[in-house]
């Protein structure tokens, strides 16, 4: 790939992971803004692409502030793929495009989409080409740790297996999430078979992905599974943009120091006055970005960034009803 930013960040690599109505614009700055190295947009549907663009290539604009940033399709059938790669290589110029084999969404799967595929090797395999054929960015993929619904698709597959029988084709990196299909978003991750695909496919970037809510947590699996190339953090981002750059801070004074990662609460915690300050400037992106259309986008975001803070519920209840930037500020003072 002539294109391969992958090579060039410096690891561990800590990329906001793609969530369908989350990763937008606005919560793509705010978090590169804090520390991410790498950002994904939300799913964009390749039928979509494939049929009526314009309103698929309005959700995967934008801002440069944003790079390296990467494009994710989701669908199940290669030809849409190949389209949809040319149209998001030539008119939207990502960095990079990423192929959802792990979406766990029950709408999603129905449809033969994102975890649906993985025991599908054969059509998994005409997906990932069909999307390295038709543009010269690099390509990804985002996968589970397994699938074991043998009632729905009557196989089982592991992302052991799923990589074992597609590492031979031109991908340059791929983000595992630890949890099976059925475990959805809880449940133990299992960081044993991600740090088990990175000794398979040594040659590619690997990144781990899901339960990554603390820095102390992030930097236990970074310590603990070494050869791992970094940490994919999705709902652990939710209200805590400011994550990626505990994680860098910690991690650095941790191999510094070689001392005993330290406990919640430590030096590397935020004042809810240096949150308030990023919560307003998030909310300055999606007006930004939305404009009126983004008030319920400003609502959702700002009640995660004050959960657990005295006074939450208080709160809660004017910041869901505030009409303006200016009645927010008022407000956090």
């Amino acid at each position: 790939m002539s294109k391969n930013f992958w090579q060039k960040i410096e690891k561990p690599i800590l990329a906001l992971a793609p969530m369908a109505g989350i990763t937008d614009s606005a919560f793509r700055q705010i978090c590169r803004k804090h520390g991410a190295d790498v950002t994904y947009s939300e799913m964009a549907s390749v039928s979509a692409l494939f049929y009526k663009p314009q309103k698929t290539l309005e959700l995967v604009r934008f801002n440069k502030k944003e790079r390296p940033y990467v494009v994710q399709l989701f669908g199940n059938k290669p030809e849409h793929f190949a389209v949809a790669t040319k149209i998001i290589t030539e008119k939207v110029k990502p960095d990079g495009i990423d192929i959802n084999f792990g979406c766990p969404a029950k709408k999603v799967f129905k449809h033969g989409s994102g975890c649906a595929l993985m025991p599908q090797i054969e059509l998994a395999r005409e997906i990932i080409s069909a999307v390295c054929d038709n543009t010269d960015l690099p390509v990804s993929i985002k996968i589970r740790a397994g699938i074991g619904n043998k009632d729905a698709l009557k196989c089982v597959s592991t992302a052991i297996e799923f990589i074992e029988k597609t590492k031979d084709l031109p991908y340059c990196a791929v983000m595992v999430h630890g949890r099976t299909y059925e475990g959805g978003f809880s449940g133990a991750v299992d960081w044993e078979i991600i740090s088990q695909i990175k000794k398979i496919i040594s040659d590619k970037i690997v990144l781990g992905n899901g339960g990554i809510t603390t820095p102390e947590n992030a930097v236990e699996i970074l310590q603990k599974y070494p050869n791992i190339d970094g940490l994919g953090i999705a709902r652990g981002a939710w209200g805590k943009p400011y994550l990626f750059e505990q994680i860098k801070k910690l991690h650095s004074a941790k191999n510094r120091s070689q001392a005993p990662i330290s406990e919640p609460g430590s030096d590397f915690s935020l004042s809810f006055s240096k949150i308030k300050k990023i919560m307003l400037t998030h909310a300055k992106l999606i007006y930004a970005d939305k404009h009126e259309m983004g008030k319920l986008e400003i609502r959702k975001h700002l009640i995660w960034y004050i959960k657990g803070f005295p006074g939450a519920s208080e709160l809660r209840q004017k910041l869901v009803r505030a009409e303006s930037l200016a009645e927010i500020k008022e407000i956090l003072k």
